[in-house]
C-alpha cells in the first residue's frame, strides 16, 4: 500500500485575541432598542392616525423619519459585541 502524502504546509493556528475583552458600552443596548421601537411607533401612529400624526407638517416624510430611526437601530445593533 503506498504511503500518504506528508503535509507541507502547517495547521492553521488562529491569531491570538487581544488581552482585553470587546464589550459593547452599557448605553449601546437601550438606545438601540429605543431607536427600533420609536421608529415602529412613529410609523404605526403615521398609518393609524390617516397620516396626519405625529409631524403633521411634514406629510409623507414621516415614513422617512420613521424608517430612519429602524435603520439606525439597526446600525446600533452591528456595533452590539
Amino acid at each position: 500500500m503506498p504511503k500518504s502524502r506528508v503535509r507541507k504546509k502547517a495547521v492553521y493556528t488562529p491569531p491570538p485575541r487581544s488581552a482585553k475583552a470587546q464589550v459593547s458600552p452599557p448605553w449601546l443596548a437601550p438606545v438601540m432598542v429605543a431607536c427600533l421601537v420609536i421608529g415602529l411607533a412613529w410609523i404605526a401612529t403615521f398609518y393609524i392616525s390617516g397620516q396626519q400624526l405625529p409631524v403633521p407638517a411634514i406629510s409623507q416624510w414621516n415614513l422617512v423619519a420613521g424608517f430612519g430611526l429602524i435603520v439606525s437601530g439597526v446600525v446600533l445593533a452591528t456595533r452590539w459585541r
